[in-house]
């Protein structure tokens, strides 16, 4: 890897942040695991989200390469609160650019630690 920025918006560069991960690292907490998944979705690391993606809620594919495909433009955590040594939540605010028109999805992602593996079950999205 180089020393690209990491898309997360950690400050560090790709292969000390998110990359490894993506790499086959184990997430130590529900908020790394959320950012290495906000930067697979920007650099479109499919087999990532799905393998990150807890079995009772993982959809089949996910299919990032669809066309328009939004253009991620920042990643802002509000909140990182675990529940207990296993759950977690995780409130971001995602901004991204879709057909020229900017939005942003504000959630607060649900994360459980299954066989020593934080994975993402769902999100709750605000309005």
């Amino acid at each position: 890897m180089s020393a690209v920025a990491c898309p997360c918006g950690s400050g560090r560069t790709l292969s000390d942040c998110c990359g490894r991960y993506h790499e086959g690292r184990l997430a130590p907490d529900a908020e790394s695991l959320m950012r290495s998944r906000y930067s697979a979705f920007v650099l479109g690391r499919e087999d990532y989200l799905l393998a990150t993606w807890h079995p009772s809620t993982r959809p089949p594919v996910l299919e990032l390469d669809a066309t328009p495909r939004p253009q991620w433009l920042g990643l802002a955590v509000k909140a990182n609160t675990p529940q207990d040594e296993t759950h977690a939540t995780v409130e971001f605010v995602a901004r991204y650019k879709l057909n020229g028109r900017a939005f942003k999805l504000h959630e607060t992602s649900r994360f459980e630690k299954v066989d020593g593996r934080w994975l993402y079950v769902d999100g709750e999205i605000h309005e």
